[in-house]
């Protein structure tokens, strides 16, 4: 959400200048299956997807655009490579941002074609560069690493900048967590166009959650970043979960059930873990900006949690419910998770 970034309008969504910052993921579906596709862009977005991209591989995919556009409420994001025909079928079918790669489009003559028909539709482009889509020069002059990912964006850009393109955004993604700091710091001294931030194939679900954790939370607490996807190897929807959780640590989401619960240790005689998770899962969707405390024992739990509007803590045969540090009730262990939940529920319902 850097405010030095030029803010663009996808599908009426504002990015960058700024803005908060947008979850985006990826379908997964073969675009030309429009039902398939409508039915996860759905799914994705009632978890928190903001902004979609889909795949146009050929030209069923660029066609199926026009209909999916008229069953989904989120932004729809074009990625094409290697056919400026594809883009130009996409954009003209509604989408709301296309991804290209001007150095694979097809020539001078595609790209001054492609973005002639971004101007004409009013809608953005995102271009980049990833650790493997690197022109050889840059390599060569720089190494494998950010100053040529950055090198090689920016070219991306001013060859759509030449031809009157202004609303872009983009990316510079390696897989490595290292490489994809420098490079996204680099690009923000750089260039003033919002930055959309990301680690590439960063792996499966506990791998890439951790990469993208290291990464995009350096960033983003740098003020770096407008746009984010976590990409993760399998369902798209964990990709949703991860970045919410994400901008919620680093304290740009605060419009959400913050659960805090003690690793617990030896002082620990009840199933406090079990309540944690139980909790965690059933606020994991609420959108209200409350506090609760799920301790281990009573010992430093009420007072470490003082600044919470609900909490537990327990002892071997009883609880305490508190709220702000000050024990309210007293219940029995095994009435613990029924009684805590009422109270959550009223708490609930009063904000």
């Amino acid at each position: 959400m850097s405010e030095s970034t030029k803010k663009v309008i996808i599908g009426g969504v504002p990015v960058g200048g700024g803005e908060s910052v947008k979850v985006q993921s990826m379908c997964t579906a073969k675009t030309s299956d429009t039902e398939e596709t409508v039915n996860q862009i759905n799914s994705l977005q009632d978890a928190g997807c903001e902004i979609i991209r889909v795949s146009v591989l050929d030209k069923d995919d660029a066609a199926a655009i026009k209909i999916i556009k008229n069953k989904i409420k989120i932004p729809l994001v074009a990625d094409i490579h290697f056919s400026a025909e594809l883009a130009v079928k996409s954009i003209e079918n509604g989408a709301d941002k296309v991804r290209i790669n001007p150095g694979n489009i097809g020539g001078e003559s595609n790209i001054e074609r492609v973005a002639d028909c971004i101007k004409a539709h009013k809608i953005p482009v995102r271009v980049g560069a990833n650790t493997g889509s690197v022109e050889k020069e840059f390599l060569e002059k720089y190494g494998k690493n950010e100053i040529s990912l950055v090198e090689s964006a920016l070219r991306s850009a001013a060859c759509l900048e030449k031809y009157g393109v202004n609303d872009i955004v983009i990316s510079v993604k390696a897989s490595d967590v290292p490489l994809t700091v420098k490079a996204y710091r680099l690009l923000s001294k750089r260039a003033d166009y919002p930055l959309h931030i990301g680690v590439t194939e960063a792996g499966t679900e506990q791998m890439a959650v951790v990469k993208s954790s290291a990464a995009l939370g350096s960033l983003l607490l740098d003020g770096i970043g407008d746009t984010l996807r976590v990409s993760i190897t399998g369902d798209p929807i964990k990709e949703i979960y991860a970045a919410k959780r994400l901008l919620r640590a680093v304290g740009l989401d605060k419009n959400f059930v913050n659960v805090i619960s003690c690793p617990t240790c030896g002082r620990c005689l009840w199933d406090s873990m079990k309540l944690a998770e139980e909790v965690t899962a059933y606020t994991e969707t609420i959108n209200k900006p409350i506090k609760i405390a799920v301790m281990g024992c009573v010992v430093n739990g009420p007072g470490e949690a003082k600044d919470c509007d609900l909490g537990i803590a327990g002892a071997q045969d009883y609880c305490v419910i508190f709220k702000h540090g000050e024990i309210i009730r007293k219940v029995t262990a095994q009435n613990a998770a029924q009684e805590f939940f009422k109270e959550i529920k009223s708490i609930l319902n009063d904000c």
